[in-house]
């Protein structure tokens, strides 16, 4: 399918386009993220790998304040978006082959960049630096909203909000549609989260507005990272179906929109990568400034 050009770039579009005034860019940064972001060192080869497997790639340094009683707590994130390969019609066996010889690359150029964790799409297994599944989590929350009647093929979560401690921070995984749900944020909080990844698989007719404000704003009312995941594509079903809410059949949900982005505790965040194409956003961050935003905004009463 066809997109505009302004549709498939985005906002960095208006921003690249602004680099011949320094202080243009700085102020729109400023509004639009909170401030610009210094960028990581990509290797060369790297980049190479991921030109020639059509994947974008941004990284992005937080700032945070040194401390004297405790050391520097840095660590490298990594959010994957990625499209279906196959057509969703295909069997399973060969969407999932194909999916996983589409990320692997992927997770080699995760590692040449040093990234200690790394979170794709509807992640369930939390698989820890050694090998070992560490635990799982499921989807608290279900949509049953046009066409994501999910409840027709599962239910919600009995697993409650786990919390899973890792070499690097401690980590939550809140799963798509529970993002909407700001209590199913806290409650990660509450059980000590340092970093919170929310991947989905969300179109932009349905909640493109809102995908820039809820997990940066989850951020900041608790006091930890979060790491927002979309996919990217548009999947065409062989057959119209309908969900039974008075508009015409169709073969497609609508375009997965990505725009995957990381955000600070104090509400700063990245860019987010592209509406269309493949891409891994690396965020080095420092788990110290959780601590530091909770003691000087005190939105929430933690256990930091």
């Amino acid at each position: 399918l066809s997109m505009d050009p302004w549709n498939e770039r985005g906002i960095n579009h208006l921003l690249t386009a602004l680099e011949s005034d320094p202080r243009g860019v700085e102020s729109v940064y400023r509004l639009l993220y909170g401030q610009k972001l210094g960028s990581l060192v990509i290797p060369n080869e790297v980049r190479l790998i991921a030109e020639n497997e059509d994947l974008e790639i941004q990284s992005y340094l937080f700032p945070c304040i040194a401390e004297e009683l405790r050391p520097p707590r840095r660590i490298r994130v990594g959010a994957v978006q990625n499209k279906i390969v196959c057509p969703p019609s295909s069997p399973v066996a060969e969407q999932m082959l194909a999916l996983h010889n589409q990320v692997k690359p992927i997770i080699d150029i995760a590692g040449q960049c040093s990234v200690n964790i790394l979170c794709f799409q509807e992640t369930w297994v939390i698989i820890n630096s050694d090998g070992s599944v560490l635990g799982k989590t499921r989807k608290n929350h279900i949509p049953r909203v046009g066409d994501f009647n999910e409840s027709t093929y599962y239910m919600e979560s009995q697993l409650g909000h786990p919390v899973f401690d890792t070499p690097y921070g401690r980590i939550a995984v809140n799963i798509c549609y529970g993002r909407h749900h700001p209590l199913n944020w806290l409650m990660y909080g509450l059980n000590g989260a340092e970093v919170v990844f929310n991947p989905c698989a969300t179109v932009d007719s349905l909640s493109e507005s809102l995908w820039p404000i809820e997990a940066r704003n989850a951020a900041i009312a608790n006091h930890y990272f979060t790491v927002a995941i979309n996919r990217v594509g548009t999947e065409i079903f062989p057959h119209e179906f309908t969900s039974g809410d008075g508009k015409p059949a169709h073969k497609e949900f609508g375009h997965f929109f990505g725009s995957s982005y990381i955000t600070a505790p104090d509400g700063v965040r990245t860019p987010g990568l592209s509406r269309t194409r493949n891409g891994l956003l690396i965020a080095e961050i420092d788990l110290n400034a959780c601590r530091q935003v909770q003691d000087h905004w005190g939105f929430r009463v933690g256990l930091i």
